[in-house]
């Protein structure tokens, strides 16, 4: 649950905690689900990702591409 004046904390995060909190309301898998497809319908986005490294077999995203998910969608 996010509180007031808190800023969200860059860190690597494993792909379902991360859609969890995007998604709190929701099953895990459901929670991953949607936000992978918000990634794949924002545009440009799964291409920086991948300038990053990024796979969609990863199980974690690095705090670099972490970082470029919350510009994109906002903080959780």
């Amino acid at each position: 649950m996010k509180m007031e004046n808190t800023t969200f904390n860059v860190r690597a995060y494993g792909r379902t905690e991360l859609g969890q909190m995007y998604s709190p309301d929701v099953a895990a898998e459901t929670a991953w689900r949607r936000l992978r497809l918000w990634i794949a319908r924002y545009p440009g986005l799964t291409e920086r990702l991948k300038e990053t490294g990024y796979s969609a077999r990863q199980r974690m995203f690095t705090p670099a591409q972490t970082m470029l998910i919350v510009e994109a969608l906002g903080e959780p």
